[in-house]
């Protein structure tokens, strides 16, 4: 093999480390998600709140899977800071809704 092709190789993976050990500095100049505080809260006539049966309340709640001691804050889809009266969900993007809440995608937390 000659000089040429190893010299291009080498060059290549120095050029591929660097790469590698600044690629999570980018990250710290993007933006950071939105916080619950800033998103929205879910209201009770949005399409996918009504299809999911969410109450905003879980003590309100007469659905017929609805299991006792459920509510949105011991969901493994709810997200955010522990003890947030409104945090993010991953079944309803862009909306906060409230840890009191219930709706019939509710799955314990593991």
């Amino acid at each position: 093999m000659s000089q040429k092709p190893m010299q291009a190789r080498r060059r290549f993976m120095m050029r591929l480390a660097a790469a590698a050990a600044a690629a999570p500095l980018l990250s710290l100049s993007m933006p950071r998600r939105a916080r619950a505080q800033d998103l929205p809260k879910l209201t009770l006539d949005n399409a996918q709140a009504k299809a999911l049966a969410y109450a905003e309340d879980a003590s309100t709640v007469t659905h017929a899977s609805f299991k006792a001691g459920s509510s949105c804050a011991n969901c493994q889809f709810m997200q955010g800071k522990e003890g947030d009266a409104y945090r993010p969900c991953q079944l309803f993007p862009g909306h906060s809704v409230s840890a009191k809440g219930w709706c019939s995608a509710w799955a314990k937390k593991a």
